[in-house]
């Protein structure tokens, strides 16, 4: 399938109400969907209430009460490959940068394994480290924000 058409369908789906396409073209085949940060009202019924007895309307609002993420601003680092995010050159050792390490542009931040390869990925920025968005041994997507610097 051309890559033009993938990221064309990409933008559409992105710009429409769905949640999910998928097209099936004699052999080839694919399939997107949006990450949606949007609990249903059942995963939100998931969540223990805490009770207050002093005021009983508390318990009622936090049950319908949902906290957006906390966004972090600063220089978004993406995936430049689709393989497995490492954090550690070997399960053993120390973590390549940490929340608030200062890197320098160059710096290996982490190792994407893909096919068999272990590649590094470095900063492309010098500044503060202030989120590592993707957990140890995690697939992680082309494109897809794994650390932000400020």
């Amino acid at each position: 399938m051309d890559i033009r058409k993938v990221k064309k369908l990409m933008e559409m789906l992105e710009e429409s109400s769905l949640s999910e396409l998928e097209i099936i073209e004699g052999e080839e085949s694919i399939r997107l969907s949006k990450a949606t940060n949007v609990l249903s009202q059942n995963e939100v019924n998931q969540f223990p209430v805490a009770h207050n007895p002093i005021n009983p309307q508390i318990n009622s609002d936090v049950k319908e009460t949902i906290v957006a993420p906390l966004e972090v601003t600063g220089h978004e680092i993406k995936s430049p490959m689709v393989g497995t995010f490492y954090e550690a050159p070997s399960p053993e050792a120390k973590s390549f940068v940490s929340i608030g390490d200062s890197v320098k542009a160059g710096d290996t931040l982490c190792i994407i394994e893909a096919m068999k390869m272990l590649n590094q990925i470095e900063s492309d920025k010098s500044g503060i480290v202030k989120a590592i968005l993707v957990k140890n041994a995690q697939p992680v997507e082309f494109n897809q924000v794994m650390f932000v610097v400020e």
